[in-house]
């Protein structure tokens, strides 16, 4: 037989108040502070890693055709920057998703499922571009 409450109602039990859809939209808000370390991350992979060439040294050696300078040039601090920005953008992950969860008396498990979102709007803005 169910307990009432004062009200006259039946209290919920379990489950987190909101559903899902709370954390799936804070998580695609964090994806957009998190373009910043991705975009680096794109950029490095895409443009800086394909290079025969790590030095400026490497530019005048012979048979090497895949050597930029303006991307060797902007390799460190766009490095740096990623370190900068990624390490901020993971301790705001972690905070939003396991920590403010957990002092609330909720398993973090909606909300890290829901960080699977945090990369969606880049690839749109990629995709758009």
């Amino acid at each position: 037989m169910p307990e009432y409450g004062s009200d006259g109602r039946v209290p919920r039990r379990g489950g987190a108040k909101g559903g899902l859809r709370v954390p799936v939209l804070v998580n695609l808000g964090l994806g957009v502070p998190a373009s910043v370390p991705l975009y680096l991350a794109w950029w490095l992979l895409t443009e800086y890693m394909p290079m025969d060439c790590r030095t400026p040294e490497d530019l005048v050696k012979p048979g090497l055709t895949n050597c930029n300078y303006t991307i060797l040039d902007h390799s460190h601090p766009v490095m740096f920057l990623l370190a900068v920005t990624g390490v901020f953008t993971v301790a705001l992950v972690v905070v939003i998703d396991v920590i403010l969860p957990l002092r609330r008396g909720r398993r973090p498990a909606a909300w890290l499922g829901a960080a699977v979102l945090i990369p969606v709007p880049f690839a749109v803005c990629l995709a758009l571009a």
